[in-house]
């Protein structure tokens, strides 16, 4: 195939223009995966804390039961993410647990965190 002179770098154009949307394409995958993880994570976190919580209706085991159903994250739970009414099980059949979490970004293009949050409901019992 003959070339022309002047089409010699064409390629190396349309690399370097293409190249940049791979790469945030690349990226937004990669946080996308870090995110749902995260919320797969604070999910079972509230249901085993609310599982607990049904069971036992005491709130100390219920929030260290949390913490440790979500073992990867990053920066761990803290107490404060933790919402657990102050007397689980009465007035109410129902325990509750929800948990909110924010997830850093790596690039922080267009947001910096993005804040998840997790519910569970279970009947009292036990």
């Amino acid at each position: 195939m003959l070339r022309l002179r002047g089409e010699r770098g064409a390629s190396a154009v349309e690399f370097a223009l293409v190249v940049p949307l791979l790469l945030v394409l690349l990226l937004g995958i990669v946080e996308f995966g870090r995110v749902f993880n995260a919320q797969l994570q604070l999910t079972s976190a509230a249901r085993e804390s609310v599982r607990v919580l049904a069971i036992q209706k005491q709130r100390d085991p219920a929030i260290s039961t949390a913490k440790l159903a979500a073992p990867n994250l990053n920066p761990a739970l803290a107490d404060s993410n933790i919402l657990i009414p102050a007397t689980p099980c009465s007035g109410t059949p129902d325990a509750t647990v929800t948990i909110t979490y924010s997830v850093s970004l790596i690039s922080g293009l267009f947001v910096k965190t993005i804040p998840l949050q997790a519910k569970a409901v279970m009947r009292c019992g036990g």
